[in-house]
């Protein structure tokens, strides 16, 4: 399952945000906690204030009456009373204590509920829909400002962080711009740069230091193996010829020391070839040359019948279109004999067809060793990605060679599940 990664810059930026967002809503929500609570402590002192006052005057002024008027409400009533006269319902439910937010009359109070020493239920109402508004009045401006002061952040949020990460994306740039075929490249360490980005560059130039040492290594040793190569290449090669001069020498064996002349021919180009494609793969193009085709394909057929004999397996070769191809003749050669040989070693019996279609597209298909089109696909596969020691030059390399030249090989069941069909697509070869 595939995971979506988003750039360090957003991350920094989405991370502040939410934390200045997280911030702000912790600051204002402990805002109003605390506003909340200094507001009931303001309600009691002025209820309590007032409460104490009306019992004084009560005792001292025995025919005392409370003049409401709408804004600062007494009210008198016994507490065992379902329903006291005069007395809002919301009120003679409330118990002793200080009530915040009880709406009756079409308007929000604030109530202080005692009792005097007779027993008696005083509840001293306070209309505070004014206060209300006024706070109203006076959050909105807080509220604008938090909203204004994040639009800020945000703002400030996204150029720091394209700030502090330009060093990071500078470094990136120059790590992408490294070319694995130049020797000595270093990764420049930005301006402005961290601690952290200097540890990484320092460990990327030591890893392209020791890399250049072990292609310099490696180079040494194809240069020294292209001889020790070529020499026994170039003996047998030679013996065949003298060989062949022998007055004596049957037809037969006359003809297996050509078929031994050419091979040892087509293995001493082959070798130059991939020497150069361990070198310089660029410059495999340049030993391109106009080839037949499907002359080459029918040779290489005709060199590999002998590894059909005596087994249950036959090679049937064609139909084979016409076609010319611009590319070095011994890769081209060697790639197609290698995947007949491998579709003979894993077959057990049958028909090994091959196909040429005039779009330069190569098609051979094996009966298989009896097993499953995903079991056949898994064991191509696993040759393709990590080589197979026993069959010639191995479908890896011919992967790579198809790279560099242009060419596409595919690898899956044959038809009706039976068997692998391999095709090599050479297009990219064809003549303008």
């Amino acid at each position: 399952m595939f995971r979506i990664r988003t750039s360090l810059t957003r991350q920094i930026i989405l991370g502040l945000v939410v934390y200045g967002v997280l911030l702000s809503a912790a600051l204002f929500t402990h805002g109003l906690l605390v506003n909340e609570q200094v507001e009931r402590m303001v309600w009691r002192a002025m209820l309590d204030t007032e409460m104490d006052a009306i019992f004084a005057r009560q005792l001292h002024e025995p025919r005392f009456s409370w003049d409401g008027n709408g804004k600062l409400d007494l009210y008198l009533f016994n507490a065992a009373q379902a329903a006291p006269t005069g007395v809002p319902a919301e009120v003679a439910a409330l118990t002793p204590g200080l009530h915040d937010e009880i709406r009756f009359a079409d308007n929000e109070w604030v109530v202080l509920v005692r009792d005097d020493a007779h027993g008696v239920r005083h509840a001293l109402a306070l209309d505070i829909d004014g206060f209300e508004a006024i706070e109203w009045a006076l959050l909105r401006p807080v509220i604008g400002s938090s909203i204004a002061a994040m639009l800020l952040l945000c703002v400030a949020v996204f150029f720091g962080a394209r700030l502090l990460t330009r060093p990071l994306r500078s470094m990136a740039t120059g790590i992408v711009a490294l070319a694995p075929d130049r020797r000595g490249q270093r990764v420049e360490l930005p301006a402005h740069a961290s601690t952290e980005l200097e540890v990484i560059a320092d460990a990327l130039n030591d890893y392209l230091s020791r890399n250049d040492r072990f292609v310099e290594r490696e180079r040494a040793f194809i240069d020294s193996a292209s001889h020790e190569l070529r020499t026994p290449l170039t003996v047998i090669r030679g013996a065949a010829q003298v060989a062949q001069s022998a007055g004596s020498l049957p037809d037969d064996a006359r003809l297996q020391l050509q078929r031994i002349a050419r091979t040892t021919a087509e293995m001493e180009e082959l070798v130059a070839m991939l020497l150069l494609l361990a070198r310089d793969p660029k410059r495999i193009r340049d030993a391109s040359e106009s080839v037949q085709l499907d002359e080459v394909v029918d040779a290489v057929a005709e060199d590999h019948r002998v590894l059909c004999e005596g087994r249950a397996l036959r090679l049937v070769v064609g139909p084979l279109a016409h076609c010319t191809v611009i590319a070095p003749e011994s890769v081209v050669r060697v790639t197609v004999g290698n995947l007949v040989r491998n579709a003979i070693e894993h077959s057990d019996q049958g028909e090994i067809h091959i196909f040429l279609d005039a779009n330069a597209c190569v098609e051979i298909r094996d009966p298989g060793h009896r097993m499953t089109p995903e079991q056949i696909s898994q064991i191509y596969a696993r040759m393709a990605r990590d080589g197979d020691r026993g069959s010639g030059i191995g479908l890896a390399l011919i992967a790579r060679l198809s790279e560099h030249l242009g060419w596409r090989l595919e690898i899956g069941p044959g038809a009706e599940g039976h068997g692998t069909r391999v095709r090599l697509d050479l297009s990219g070869s064809k003549p303008a």
